[in-house]
């Protein structure tokens, strides 16, 4: 009979409350310069990146949707107007939301250079 030259799968083993039990490192533990190398610190926070004008555009993309969906659903306006109104509120709400999250980042930065 030819053998398969696949590798064998290891077996996920399932308990009574569905929770699958993988098993742990089976090989020799690591040293202490490769456990220190592999976490590489804590993750840094998103509100210490400055903001883009790509993030201000998406966030005012999405917005403009929101509006014009509650607009078009609560005021039942005719569709060239929500047309015409959406454009002019995704123009407005990106300079709105870059500048208000350029704020929020300074805020941020003084924050953290006065603790100590």
């Amino acid at each position: 009979m030819a053998s398969t030259k696949r590798r064998r799968r290891t077996k996920h083993r399932g308990n009574a409350a569905g929770i699958v039990e993988v098993r742990g490192r089976t090989g020799r533990k690591p040293t202490e310069s490769e456990r220190k190398t592999k976490g590489g610190g804590p993750r840094p926070h998103r509100l210490d990146s400055p903001p883009t004008w790509k993030s201000a555009i998406q966030r005012s993309a999405i917005a403009t949707v929101l509006f014009v969906v509650l607009v078009g659903l609560v005021f039942k306006q005719p569709l060239g107007a929500l047309i015409s109104i959406s454009g002019f509120v995704f123009l407005m709400y990106i300079p709105l939301g870059y500048y208000t999250d350029m704020a929020l980042y300074r805020r941020r930065l003084r924050q953290k250079a006065q603790q100590p």
